[in-house]
């Protein structure tokens, strides 16, 4: 009687695994490898395959392996019952699909593609089988999530390999050689065969293509592709980065000579439709070293009433859909802003010659033409093709100057647009604040600004703020945008909008129980939040020292913005339209809406128009949001890099910081150049430090010290890693 109970256990944990929607048709062995049954013990696998088979549950496909007999009904319940969007529907024996994320100790998690929200499954470093990081695999539940344990799996078969080319140093052998990854989750060297190393020389960065991923016995083996350089090369280590993500730093010959024929300069013939706006005063404000000017605005004043431009670089005049020009925007989705670099979505010849308002020079322009009240409501608006003809290549350094009175003299170079510029303030300040009393969020978080020498290094690092110039664009800016996604969500056209989600409850509860702990009253747990709610918790904790790091917490808990056809609205902005219409020379959504708005200006948006807009922008709109996770990645990780590198130069020195994070393992500390290093608990000898998970807190046994987010301490620097990435600080000890 046991033994007829066990068989139909098994038989039903083996059905369900091969219903699983993730699972793919094994044979017998395979089966018994990912249910980890050793070889001389499979017996009782087979039978109950047999049994399966004579209940008609499975079937045996021509190339010999196992399957499901799907029953409708049945698949139903399943889903329902298997809901693996919740972070409890991992069941132990179901077969899951998801991301490999590698850790440099050997173990890692399992990232599920579905199941948002839901903790990633944990695979030990003796169950990762052949996935290395990044891969697409599947992981079978080998333990459930409970009693404060995290779920555990098996990976069971690699689906697709995440990495194929992977950044490295070469050392050179007798006849062979190795890559060694600079990547420290790809834990093992690569192999390289006599006669695939290109002649790289010992100690080279090289760009190697993975032709074998090997096994548990055998390295992966490779050839290299590139030689980027010899160790101390200037941008050496940026590049390194940039080509480990797989960033392509040259255009495709194809693409260069499409630039190449784009003529330099204008004739009357490209005018032809366009509203002439050559007389209308206008500026661009930028940083000093941009290069790419693809806005310019003008405002004029008739009693109450403004009359605000902003006029965008007509792009999409010069790259035609689905030409070479095109489809390479496309695939790079956006220009990438690096310490030493840009690497453009456009060639040179586009993006800083042709497409950039340069001042002087007549330039085809998408004008988005407002009218605003007093209050800062856009009353009346058009967006028409235009010719325009800058001014003034203004930058937000002068412009700042101008407005607080700063400098005569810059003042008196640019007299003629000075009261223009005081009206933009006036304008600036009133749509701030309607959109504040909307609960437009405002997370003022300074920017790392990194200066470096001639060869690359880094000499300072500041922390660069935002001022009234830059305020003053981006409120032009994003009242364009508004005004631009408001008007074709109303008309239901296809189009693609800049979606920002409400908060997940539970993530956002975590942030504002320690919201709680700093005396500020939250709502109730569990309940979905406001803008308006999270901007009155900023205001209240201005002035607080833990402002910053509470800030960034509730930042993190927030979703990331991503481009999508439907028009759910920005939920930091309280937005209820939005979308990206002001920088189609380094955004592809941008340029691809500016098709849209001209075929609509036209006339042309016909039913066979609109069907291809349906059918191409959602997956637009995907490749813009995966590329632009990119770029935010390798901006980073360069950041990091260079915050290393400029602290190994001042070891042994002492600085003033905040505790920016409490963990388990120790305290992170923000100096006030932006730089974050971690103070380990096991340098904190004063006494034993344990870590308080609910609190977020560091607590001494004996002294009752205790060490908390935004507190103030003076550390020292006792290590940076520039391959790591990370900077060691010890505590000094207080007088």
């Amino acid at each position: 009687m046991k033994k007829n109970q066990h068989l139909k256990k098994k038989k039903k944990m083996l059905y369900e695994i091969m219903c699983c929607k993730e699972y793919q048709p094994m044979r017998a062995k395979e089966l018994a490898i990912l249910l980890q049954i050793p070889a001389g013990k499979r017996e009782e696998l087979h039978k109950v395959l047999d049994l399966l088979l004579e209940d008609g549950k499975i079937s045996i496909n021509k190339r010999g392996r196992y399957e499901a007999i799907r029953n409708t009904e049945k698949k139903k319940e399943r889903v329902k019952e298997h809901d693996i969007t919740k972070p409890e529907a991992w069941k132990k024996g179901h077969c899951y699909t998801g991301t490999f994320i590698s850790h440099p100790k050997g173990f890692g998690f399992v990232q599920v593609e579905e199941a948002e929200g839901a903790r990633d499954i944990f695979i030990p470093e003796e169950s990762v089988g052949s996935a290395f990081h990044g891969d697409r695999v599947q992981v079978v539940v080998t333990r459930e999530e409970k009693e404060g344990k995290r779920c555990e799996g098996t990976v069971a078969k690699v689906l697709e390999r995440g990495m194929e080319e992977i950044v490295g140093t070469y050392e050179k052998s007798a006849g062979f050689g190795f890559v060694v990854p600079d990547n420290q989750r790809f834990l093992r060297d690569i192999f390289i065969p006599q006669g695939k190393s290109m002649d790289a020389e010992n100690r080279d960065k090289v760009l190697v293509k993975i032709k074998d991923f090997g096994s548990k016995n055998k390295s992966p083996e490779g050839k290299v592709v590139e030689i980027l350089g010899k160790p101390g090369d200037k941008g050496l280590d940026v590049l390194c980065v940039a080509k480990s993500y797989d960033l392509p730093m040259e255009f495709p010959e194809r693409v260069s000579n499409q630039a190449d024929r784009i003529k330099e300069t204008l004739n009357e013939g490209d005018f032809y439709g366009r509203t002439d706006l050559r007389e209308m005063a206008m500026v661009t404000i930028d940083g000093e070293d941009a290069k790419d000017l693809d806005d310019a605005v003008s405002l004029t004043k008739e009693g109450n009433l403004y009359h605000l431009g902003v006029h965008i670089a007509d792009v999409s005049n010069y790259v035609q859909y689905r030409s070479a020009l095109d489809k390479e925007a496309l695939k790079r989705g956006t220009s990438v802003y690096l310490v030493d670099r840009v690497i453009p979505m456009l060639p040179k010849k586009l993006s800083n010659g042709i497409c950039s308002l340069n001042a002087g020079e007549d330039r085809l322009a998408l004008s988005c033409l407002m009218d605003i009240d007093e209050k800062g409501k856009v009353v009346s608006h058009k967006i028409v093709e235009t010719v325009i003809r800058v001014n003034e290549r203004m930058t937000y350094t002068d412009v700042k100057k101008i407005l607080l009175e700063e400098d005569a003299r810059v003042t008196e170079k640019y007299r003629e647009f000075v009261p223009m510029f005081f009206q933009m303030m006036e304008l600036s300040q009133i749509l701030r604040k309607r959109r504040k009393k909307r609960g437009s969020i405002d997370f003022d978080f300074p920017e790392s600004k990194i200066r470096l020498d001639e060869m690359g290094k880094p000499v300072e690092i500041y922390a660069y703020e935002h001022n009234i110039a830059t305020e003053l664009i981006e409120d032009f800016m994003l009242t364009a945008n508004e005004t631009v996604a408001e008007e074709y969500a109303l008309l239901g056209l296809p189009f693609l909008y800049r979606t920002h989600e409400t908060p997940d409850a539970e993530k956002m509860e975590a942030a504002l129980a320690l919201v709680h702990q700093a005396g500020i009253k939250v709502k109730k747990a569990k309940e979905e939040i406001s803008p308006k709610e999270i901007q009155k918790i900023l205001k209240e904790l201005e002035g607080m020292e833990c402002q910053p790091f509470l800030s960034r917490i509730i930042l993190r808990s927030m979703k990331q913005a991503k481009y999508t056809v439907d028009c759910s609205g920005h939920f930091g902005l309280a937005a209820k339209y939005y979308c990206h219409f002001t920088s189609p020379i380094r955004r592809y959504p941008d340029l691809q809406i500016h098709r849209i708005i001209k075929e609509n200006i036209r006339g042309k948006m016909t039913d066979s128009k609109i069907r291809h807009y349906d059918q191409i922008l959602e997956e637009v709109g995907r490749q813009s949001s995966a590329m632009e996770r990119r770029a935010e990645e390798v901006e980073r990780e360069t950041v990091k890099m260079k915050k290393a590198e400029y602290m190994k130069q001042h070891i042994g020195e002492s600085f003033e910081g905040i505790i920016s994070g409490v963990t388990e393992w120790g305290l992170y500390v923000e100096l006030e150049n932006t730089v974050e290093g971690l103070v380990h608990v096991n340098t904190m000898t004063d006494d034993y430090y344990s870590y308080d998970r609910e609190h977020y807190l560091m607590k001494g046994d004996m002294t009752k010290k205790v060490y908390a987010m935004g507190q103030k301490v003076r550390v020292r620097v006792e290590d940076a890693d520039v391959k790591t990435k990370s900077i060691d600080f010890i505590l000094e000890r207080e007088e």
